[in-house]
């Protein structure tokens, strides 16, 4: 898998993320613990992306 191929799919994962978290987040009952865990995830993949993406091509 290419470098740019691999940022396109964390950036994908990274968007599914964000709008799995704002869906559990207007839901009554919200779990907190895993919209917590959701969160980050989320951190982990945007790190990932950065640091991929400062990496010289």
């Amino acid at each position: 898998m290419s470098l740019s191929s691999h940022l396109q799919e964390l950036k994908k994962k990274h968007q599914h993320l964000s709008t799995a978290v704002e869906e559990m987040q207007r839901s009554p009952g919200v779990d907190d613990l895993h919209v917590a865990e959701l969160k980050k995830q989320k951190l982990r993949i945007k790190e990932e992306i950065t640091r991929l993406g400062a990496r010289p091509h």
